[in-house]
């Protein structure tokens, strides 16, 4: 946990030369400004300009300018980057030339989630579960749909050609102070998954987001490109971002899930942001119903069998979601179960898949009806503030 002067000390010692102020639209698509390491004591001082007018649903350009304030203790040098010159990178967060917060900074926002909730006597832990596909690139370095390989859900060498990436991954992830739990080959050809071991959700949320970038960056160097949409092969497994949530207290773990599937359709939008988001859900392992169940993986939360404290999955998520939104919305939405003592559905145990007709409601089944049902929730406006 750098203070401003240890990082001004560490970048000097270690000859870093540049950094990186990194944020994200609402989107969740992480922006970044280099700086030389030069500036950085202005930036944490004053902070740094930017044009917000020109990021996705920020403002518009007749009152613009926004400024980036470095936090501390993101500090983080990037291993693919030169040993001479380094480059490193820490997380902003978002003000108003005035020094106010931006009401828009995703981040933030989250933050102020946590606070709400430690407010109210609890604390939730995040772990992630991240999928993608690999694909190779044309002779003109342009993305093609051709998987790395055809392997198959935990396959091995040499069918499973990216277990050397995911290697490469894993020590970069390590370098940069983040702790992977699991990786391995998933269900579709070239598709893989790298877990994350539990931590506080707006951890969680920056790991979640380097990750992408790394992920990108190591299959860049290795010649392929790496794709983090919901459905990249329309017949082939969809790819998941599998959110698993724990409660500091344990006793109230199951007012927690209840409140989440009580809101399940408001934050669809918000955990399934994009129109393929809806061609994955309803099969391979992509739930679009609203029941949980213990060890069922067709339910849009999942209980796991555990030893260790009690968790739930949520199952329906995929990583073009912002993040940081996506774990605020399930912290107030659990928050909201904890409050009013709700108490969730008896659970089910059948295979949802291939359902037909259910008398238990549904996920939204495209993306205009999420926006619509997200933009009528007052649920949703309150917890995000916009």
């Amino acid at each position: 946990m750098y203070s401003e002067s240890d990082v001004l000390d560490y970048v000097n010692e270690e000859d870093i030369k540049f950094i990186r102020l990194a944020f994200f639209d609402l989107n969740g698509v992480q922006k970044n400004v280099s700086i030389l390491a030069s500036q950085l004591e202005s930036a944490f001082k004053n902070g740094v300009s930017f044009d917000a007018s020109a990021i996705y649903g920020f403002e518009s350009p007749e009152k613009s300018d926004l400024f980036l304030h470095p936090d501390p203790t993101t500090l983080s040098v990037l291993p693919w980057r030169p040993n001479t010159g380094k480059v490193a990178r820490m997380f902003c967060n978002i003000r108003y030339p005035d020094g106010r917060a931006y009401e828009k900074d995703s981040r933030a926002i989250l933050q102020n989630a946590v606070k709400a909730a430690k407010d109210a006597g609890v604390e939730f832990m995040f772990g992630t579960e991240i999928e993608f596909y690999l694909f190779k690139l044309d002779e003109k370095g342009e993305p093609t749909k051709i998987p790395f390989d055809n392997a198959g859900y935990m396959d091995i060498a040499p069918e499973d050609k990216g277990e050397n990436i995911r290697r490469e991954i894993c020590f970069t992830l390590e370098e940069m102070g983040m702790q992977p739990e699991a990786s391995h080959h998933e269900e579709g050809p070239g598709q893989n998954e790298i877990d994350f071991h539990y931590s506080d959700a707006v951890t969680a949320a920056d790991n979640a987001a380097t990750f992408k970038w790394i992920v990108r960056a190591r299959a860049a160097q290795n010649g392929l490109y790496a794709d983090f949409s919901p459905k990249p092969i329309l017949d082939k497994a969809g790819s998941g971002f599998h959110i698993n949530i724990s409660c500091s207290d344990p006793s109230k773990t199951k007012n927690a899930l209840a409140g989440i599937l009580s809101r399940a359709q408001e934050i669809s939008f918000y955990l399934n942001s994009t129109e393929n988001s809806y061609q994955r859900l309803g099969e391979h392992k992509a739930p679009n119903i609203i029941a949980w169940g213990n060890e069922n993986r067709s339910a849009f939360i999942r209980v796991p069998s555990t030893k260790e404290e009690p968790r739930f999955e949520i199952r329906s998520a995929d990583s073009e979601c912002n993040v940081y939104l996506a774990f605020t919305l399930l912290i107030h939405a659990a928050l909201d179960g904890i409050k009013s003592n709700l108490e969730p559905p008896a659970e089910t145990a059948e295979n949802l898949f291939g359902q037909k007709k259910s008398a238990l409601k549904t996920l939204p089944k495209s993306l205009a009806e999420a926006k619509k049902l997200a933009s009528q929730s007052d649920f949703v406006k309150k917890a995000l503030g916009f």
